[in-house]
Order: structure tokens, then C-alpha cells, then sequence
């Protein structure tokens, strides 16, 4: 099969004929139809600190997909062949404290496809059973292959008290575009987006952001909002440590700041008057809750309520990685996926 894959250490990936993979029993083979393209995919083609750390080439790059199953292990009883497939791609033990006890989304044995194993910039990806999830008939290919992302931003906006809420969302990457339709379809009575990228900003309006504005325009904008008091949640999409810190410091006393972006490098926090003085809740966040996420996810999308297919900006082919990764650097771009079949 065509593959997307890091072949060696260094930058860039390469399309590659690779062994058409093999499942085992309880795994299912899926022709992959549409894939998202994600920021680890970026550190990964780049080849940074991260990925030299993490990634141990060869591997298939590649995490977010939909596709058809077309073939099935002998004991996989639930998925058939013909399926309409996405797929949860964190692989977990299953049988560790936090896998037993509800909280899989941090199990400390997750192997990530296109991360730790093979991934899904191919013609076909092998996947556990127990991890696929079916798509409704109506869902397209395109929405199926960002279920991933659109996960992320479902698990930031929904563990916090949404309904009636006044919202800062603090970075407008396409998780964060998201989770601005996420919060008006769960009933936010205010949300707020802030981003120094103008289209970006222009996309999380049209996905039903209140507001947008520029970060030295936020403190202004969440004052005249919420009359001084400040907003009751944050989502801290950026990682930036200015962003952090603004989070921090426009949430409301008792507020709740849900903290999904990853800093490049330590933030120093005065935890006594940013965090403890203020009585704030903090809450990071990791993949998505296995399964109430995903249920929650299926759930907005049957509605109607919640329609994320304005975040998807561009399409290419597999043999257009290159020009793909390039527009997502440039921010000009939202979510960009690959169509692959």
C-alpha cells in the first residue's frame, strides 16, 4: 500500500510502498478514506525536540481517520465488514488502575498510532476492535476523519459547567475553533475567542464565537461582557505563556480554567495569587474520556446543533504533504485533511 512515513530521523515524510498491514483476531483491517492532519504531525515532519524524543522511525505517520472496514479478526463480533468506521486512536492496557477505574484517556501505557505505532496516512490501518467507533450514515468521511480533534475540544469545553456560562476560548487552532460551536451548541451564554491570527478568528466566528478578538483586546472584551467580574470558564487552547497567564488572570474568582495547550517550555505561575487566592479550578486536559466523549460527540452531531465542517479548510492527496504541511505553518489554513480513497 501508499504510505506517509517518517523512514528516517530528519525532517520531512516520505510516500512509500509498504506492506499492506495484517490483523490479528481481535483487530479489524480499514480502508482509510479521509485522514486529518494534526499539529504532532507537524513536529513529526519537522523532526523537533519532541519528536526526536518520542518517535522511532520507520513508522506510518498519522492519527486522525475515517474509512471502511474490509476485513475483520475471528473474534471481532461487532464491527463488520462494509463498517463506516473512525476510530479512538489512543491504545490502552485495559487493565491498569486508571483503564479500571474510568479514566483510560491517561492510562500510562497508551501507545498512539502514527505516534508509538503504525498510523493512518495510508491506504489501510489495523486497528483493535474495542477502539473503533461506527459513523452514523450521514456523517461524511470528511467530519469522521476530524472525530480526533473534534474529541479534544468536546473534553475541554464539556467537563466544565457550560450551560449559561460566559466563555474566554484563549488560541483559535481548529480545536479551538471547535470548541466555539461546541460551547453556543451546549448553551454558553457568551463565548469569547482570542487569537493574533485573523482567519482563524474569522473561522471561530462562523462557528458561532460571540466575539473575537485580538489577545490585547480580550481583558476589554471579557470586562465589558461580564460587568469586571470576569468569565466563569477559560479554555486555554495556545499553550502561550502570556495566554496562560491571561487565562488565569480574566477568569473569575471560583472560576475554572480548562488547559488543553501544551507550552514549549516551562511557565512560571505565582500559584499564591494567580491560582490559590483566587480559589480557581484547574483542569488538564488529555485525549478524550473513553467513552463519554465520544458518546457526547455522536450525540451533537445527530442534533444538528453542532456542525463542524466550516473548520475544514483545505483537502489534499497524500503526494501533497509537503504543500499541506506548509499551509498549516502559514496559518492560513484551519483543519486540512488528506483524501486518500
Amino acid at each position: 500500500m501508499k504510505a506517509l512515513i517518517k523512514g528516517s530521523a530528519g525532517p520531512g515524510l516520505v510516500l512509500a510502498d509498504v506492506p499492506d498491514p495484517t490483523p490479528r483476531d481481535d483487530e479489524v483491517l480499514i480502508r482509510v478514506r479521509r485522514a486529518g492532519v494534526c499539529g504532532t504531525d507537524v513536529h513529526i515532519y519537522e523532526w523537533d525536540d519532541w519528536a526526536r524524543r518520542r518517535v522511532k522511525p520507520p513508522i506510518v505517520v498519522g492519527h486522525e481517520f475515517a474509512g471502511d472496514v474490509v476485513r475483520v479478526g475471528s473474534l471481532v463480533t461487532d464491527v463488520k465488514v462494509g463498517d463506516r468506521v473512525t476510530a479512538e486512536g489512543h491504545i490502552v492496557d485495559g487493565r491498569c488502575l486508571l483503564c479500571r477505574t474510568g479514566n483510560a484517556h491517561v492510562c500510562p501505557y497508551t501507545k498512539i498510532i502514527g505516534v508509538d505505532r503504525d498510523g493512518c496516512f495510508a491506504e489501510f490501518i489495523v486497528m483493535p476492535a474495542t477502539n473503533v467507533w461506527h459513523l452514523d450514515d450521514k456523517i461524511s468521511y470528511d467530519i469522521g476523519g476530524i472525530h480526533d480533534p473534534m474529541g479534544n475540544a468536546f473534553h475541554t469545553a464539556l467537563t466544565a459547567d457550560i450551560p449559561g456560562a460566559y466563555v474566554l476560548i484563549t488560541g483559535c487552532g481548529p480545536i479551538g475553533i471547535f470548541a466555539a460551536g461546541i460551547c453556543k451548541a451546549a448553551g454558553a451564554a457568551r463565548v469569547i475567542a482570542s487569537d493574533v491570527n485573523d482567519r482563524r478568528l474569522a473561522l471561530a466566528a462562523a462557528m458561532g464565537a460571540d466575539e473575537v478578538v485580538h489577545p490585547d483586546k480580550a481583558e476589554e472584551a471579557v470586562r465589558r461582557a461580564t460587568d469586571g467580574l470576569g468569565v466563569d470558564v477559560v479554555l486555554e487552547m495556545s499553550g502561550v505563556p502570556a495566554a496562560i497567564h491571561q487565562a488565569l488572570a480574566l477568569v473569575r474568582v471560583g472560576g475554572r480554567v480548562q488547559m488543553l495547550g501544551i507550552p514549549t517550555t516551562a511557565v512560571p505561575i505565582d500559584f499564591a495569587t494567580e491560582v490559590i487566592f483566587k480559589g480557581l479550578t484547574l483542569y488538564g486536559v488529555v485525549g478524550r474520556r473513553m467513552y463519554d466523549t465520544w458518546i457526547q460527540m455522536t450525540r451533537f452531531l445527530r442534533s444538528g446543533a453542532f456542525d463542524p465542517s466550516p473548520v475544514i479548510t483545505h483537502r489534499f492527496p497524500l503526494d501533497a504533504v509537503d504543500e499541506a504541511m506548509r499551509v498549516i505553518r502559514s496559518g492560513e489554513a484551519g483543519k486540512v485533511i488528506f483524501e486518500i480513497a
